[in-house]
């Protein structure tokens, strides 16, 4: 492992203080507070940002609940709502760079993930979406003479988002997109520790010409400004990505006020299986060290469980330590980093205390488990490699999400199967081998959203993305994204 060079940042008077944006207007929060925004790069303050309050998420409700009822949004004919949504994705492409160096500071991917995972992928994001709007058709069915039915598809209304801090513009868009398209109207709370992008998204959506309560955003904290829109009865839908704790809260809220539909991406502890046959073996382990320990292995689908063929194991074992070595873990600003800094101090923390809990559990350390480069005040850590995992034991079922992987040997195909799906998880997947049958057989038996067959981590904006089991229900990306946001209605002719 080697270090980039010592991390700087800008001054905090670099960076505007954000504001929520409430009804077209940039807004303070309602009591006057404000929260640091702390840098991981060197633990910094970058500026400061709303402490958002019940009040200020229930006028974005009102706000986003209005622009709906009024129709200044969802009645425009589509190809309206298309121009608005172009003009958005064209103002995204062009301050590309700003977003991109804004999203680094304030949450520690590294430059140039950043800048092709966040606001290049966002601007992707909203022209698919923007390009289907004028696609979706109704349905006529197949009914008796005398009788005309109609099927309507139709926006389910008010959408809270509420997305997580590893790649807020992707996944934000990854909502957004399919959500405006439709021609719902959405609040939407970023996460605490990494919300200034979506900020000046949202302030780009105006300059773009949506109307004002179409796209709201509140700043905050979760159990505040989360809690106040996952309790609401204005709102008709609600879609998050973040932890299975915080999805089954808001389950819970759902339930006990509207029972407002609720969409869940909760991670998972993905398996990635190398058999033997596998076409390349250095190329396996590059992209397997590069599918965990990319973002500090801060990704949703992260392989962070890697079942390898025992007759191999020890081999691919070594191949891994050599490139978990070669990773450049530092400054993400730095364009030759290639491992950024850990989002937040307690999640540094948590990620330490679980390798140490497992080496305590009789885990060996292959490589890393340490955080460096401590003297900058930056949060950043090793790579890591631990062996000697049972299947069952706590670091190979609870997602770290972190630079953390673990490796278990198998001897057969069954053996692989019943470890890969041993989990409460079921996000993502691989498969890696030259077998075509058996290719075949593991995409349909692997308990997994998303099953990459010798490689991983590869899709676009064209293919779904959800999970199964405990890691959440309904799909981003994709045109079956929409399903989300539209109702079908039913209209029954007498002719």
């Amino acid at each position: 492992m080697t270090s980039a060079s010592t991390p700087t940042t800008a001054p905090p008077q670099d960076i505007a203080s954000a504001l929520h944006i409430i009804d077209g207007e940039r807004r303070p929060a309602s009591s006057g507070e404000v929260m640091d925004v702390i840098s991981p790069i060197d633990g910094n303050v970058l500026t400061t940002m709303p402490k958002g309050t019940r009040d200020d998420a229930d006028a974005a409700i009102a706000a986003a609940r209005a622009a709906f009822d009024d129709g200044r949004w969802s009645d425009l004919a589509p190809v309206a709502r298309k121009k608005v949504l172009l003009k958005w994705a064209a103002l995204i492409e062009e301050n590309a760079k700003e977003l991109a160096t804004l999203g680094v500071k304030n949450n520690g991917t590294e430059i140039g993930m950043a800048l092709k995972a966040e606001p290049m992928s966002a601007a992707g994001t909203i022209k698919y979406f923007a390009e289907a709007v004028d696609k979706i058709f109704g349905e006529i069915a197949p009914t008796g003479t005398g009788n005309l039915g109609l099927v309507h598809k139709q926006p389910v209304g008010v959408v809270g988002a509420i997305v997580p801090w590893n790649f807020p513009l992707m996944i934000g868009t990854w909502k957004l997109g399919p959500a405006l398209a439709a021609g719902c109207t959405v609040v939407l709370k970023p996460a605490e520790t990494a919300s200034l992008t979506l900020v000046r998204l949202a302030e780009l959506a105006l300059e773009a010409g949506m109307p004002a309560g179409v796209f709201n955003v509140v700043t905050g904290e979760g159990g505040t400004v989360g809690a106040a829109i996952a309790e609401s009865h204005d709102v008709d839908v609600l879609v998050f990505t973040g932890s299975g704790a915080t999805g089954r809260r808001l389950m819970q809220a759902s339930a006990a006020s509207n029972m407002k539909r609720v969409y869940l991406e909760l991670g998972g502890k993905s398996p990635n299986i190398v058999f033997a046959d596998a076409p390349n073996l250095d190329e396996a382990a590059k992209t397997s060290a590069h599918g965990i320990f990319r973002n500090s292995g801060q990704v949703c689908i992260a392989g962070s469980r890697l079942l390898v063929e025992r007759s191999i194991h020890d081999d691919f074992v070594a191949k891994l330590k050599t490139h978990a070595e070669a990773m450049v873990v530092g400054n993400p600003l730095d364009a030759n980093t290639t491992s950024g800094a850990v989002n937040s101090k307690p999640q540094l923390e948590q990620n330490l205390s679980f390798v140490k809990r497992a080496v305590d559990e009789g885990a060996t350390l292959v490589t890393g488990g340490q955080r460096i480069l401590e003297e900058t005040g930056g949060y950043y850590m090793q790579p890591t490699i631990l062996t000697d995992v049972k299947p069952n034991d706590f670091i190979a079922q609870e997602e770290v999400f972190g630079p953390v992987l673990v490796v278990i040997p198998f001897d057969t195909e069954e053996e692989a199967l019943a470890i890969a799906n041993g989990t409460k998880y079921g996000l993502a997947s691989a498969v890696w081998t030259e077998n075509l049958s058996r290719a075949h057989r593991m995409v349909r038996k692997l308990h997994a959203g998303v099953v990459h067959v010798n490689t991983y981590g590869g899709a676009d904006v064209t293919v779904p993305l959800g999970g199964v089991k405990q890691s959440g229900n309904g799909h981003d990306k994709s045109l079956h994204a929409f399903d989300k946001y539209l109702e079908l209605k039913t209209a029954w002719f007498k002719l």
